[in-house]
């Protein structure tokens, strides 16, 4: 069971992509019933493992391809918190992306696809070397690709351009270093000592350049982010899932393997390459939070401030101190929550009022109240204001930052707050505050209420609660905080 559990849980995505791809676009309910009962079965699976990874169970996987290469899947504590979110939040874009297809055509297509990136998100999360990692890192290219460029207008074809002109060139680099470290030391994997000592460190140095240049891509690290507001051409469902789910968070987990599992923290302390990737970090902060001020677009605004979000994943990883890293890995999680809560008002606002810009937000509040309340509180949370998930965040990397003596990165998380605060307040202040306009319609083109289907306004409104109900219950022994806590104890402190 322990072998086969991994293979299960990936199984649930899987299985779902490859029989959605030979469905007749006329065959909804299968389509739906699939995808959802996949998402469902998963997300059991998944909390089981839970219990079992927090009472000390390990699970394992290996595939021997030739002699000194083969396919590890390993289930760890991190691996979970990982997984646990795109379990929890796939079920909720699934039901999400259900209403908001509603009658387009090419749905067979995009559910495969889409099935098919959480299957690649998951094997990345259960990873258990280097080899592995790469595999289902290049499938969440290939898989994320068709998404972006869905709609097939000029737009999404020249995000989807753009996509792989970064990230291919960022996967030939990851394959560089991960083939020049493994021919110096053998298979690595991501378990026990860091397999390392004898190599130049010289070697090291350039390998850790090359690891983070190819990861950075994913991770939205400055200059490699220039894909990620492109990307907003694609559809809502698209946006969150790249934004909270998949691609960015695929990105920021693979920096942590790297620092804490390939180089471990005395090595990059002794490299003197941590300081360097956290002032990175700190300037993909503010950089991401400054350009996200200048966005009229509501999703460009949005990735903007992804791009500043997940660096504080980074940031706690480089910084390595036992605070920093339970602030950077918690932060994956009430990132998620928040992000995808955004990403979901917005395509609400998009489909059912026709409002795509910031300055067309005045007076919605009022007229959809359940959606701009979900949208504030996820707003709320990545300001920073206590008890929302991302105050808790943003409280344990600063605390990190002055553990690790490096004071300077509480002056980077204010600044990012007020950036932050400066980008959002004037949206809530528009949705609430200002009379709407004349032209705001009180019904969607299908003549329904602005605020139904139930599955389009369900999903977020979920995800609001849960990032104010984690920031609340952060003390629980059964909080996101918590695991991440466990994982830092249990694995990172000597």
């Amino acid at each position: 069971m322990s072998a086969l559990l991994p293979l299960l849980v990936i199984a649930t995505s899987l299985a779902p992509a490859l029989v959605t791809f030979f469905l007749r676009e006329d065959e909804a309910r299968v389509r739906n019933g699939l995808n959802l009962g996949g998402a469902v079965v998963k997300l059991g699976l998944v909390g089981f493992m839970l219990a079992e990874v927090g009472a000390g169970v390990l699970y394992e996987t290996r595939f021997d391809l030739v002699p000194g290469l083969a396919l590890v899947l390993r289930v760890d504590a991190l691996a979970l918190l990982f997984v646990t979110l795109s379990a929890f939040l796939w079920l909720l874009t699934t039901i999400y992306a259900i209403a908001y297809f509603e009658g387009s055509p090419d749905l067979s297509r995009f559910f495969g696809f889409f099935s098919l990136c959480v299957a690649a998100t998951t094997g990345i999360a259960f990873a258990g070397n280097l080899v592995t990692f790469f595999v289902f890192y290049e499938l969440l290219t290939l898989s994320t690709w068709p998404l972006v460029v869905h709609k097939g207008n000029a737009a999404s074809l020249s995000a989807g351009r753009r996509y792989l002109a970064y990230t291919m060139p960022g996967s030939a680099a990851l394959l560089a270093a991960i083939v020049w470290l493994e021919s110096e030391v053998g298979p690595i994997a991501f378990a026990g000592a860091s397999p390392l000592e004898g190599v130049d460190d010289t070697k090291l140095r350039l390998a850790f350049v090359l690891f983070v240049l190819g990861i950075g891509v994913k991770a939205a690290l400055v200059p490699l982010h220039g894909w990620l507001p492109a990307a907003m051409a694609a559809p809502a469902p698209v946006s969150a899932l790249l934004h909270a789910v998949a691609v960015v968070k695929a990105g920021a987990f693979g920096i942590v393997r790297v620092v804490y599992d390939v180089y471990g923290i005395a090595r990059v302390e002794a490299l003197g390459v941590g300081v360097p990737l956290a002032a990175l970090a700190a300037i993909t902060i503010v950089y991401g939070s400054a350009r996200a001020l200048q966005q009229s677009d509501i999703k460009r605004r949005l990735a903007f401030s992804t791009v500043s979000q997940v660096s504080y994943i980074v940031l706690g990883a480089a910084l390595a101190g036992p605070f920093a890293t339970i602030g950077g890995l918690v932060h994956l999680v009430h990132q998620g929550l928040m992000k995808i809560t955004l990403f979901f008002c917005a395509g609400i606002f998009a489909e059912r009022a026709g409002v795509h810009a910031i300055d067309e937000l005045a007076g919605i509040g009022p007229r959809m109240p359940w959606t701009a309340s979900a949208f504030s509180i996820g707003a709320m949370g990545m300001i920073g204001i206590p008890p929302i998930a991302g105050f808790v965040s943003k409280w344990y990397l600063g605390v990190g930052g002055l553990q690790a003596g490096q004071p300077w990165v509480v002056g980077v998380l204010v600044a990012s707050s007020l950036l932050n605060a400066a980008y959002f307040l004037p949206l809530l202040y528009r949705m609430w505050f200002l009379p709407p306009p004349e032209a705001l319609p009180a019904r969607g083109p299908d003549e329904r209420p602005l605020e139904r289907p139930l599955g389009l306004v369900g999903p977020p409104v979920v995800t609001a609660l849960a990032a104010l109900a984690v920031g609340l219950v952060a003390a629980s022994p059964l909080s996101p905080l918590a695991w991440a806590t466990l994982i830092v104890e249990r694995t990172y402190l000597p």
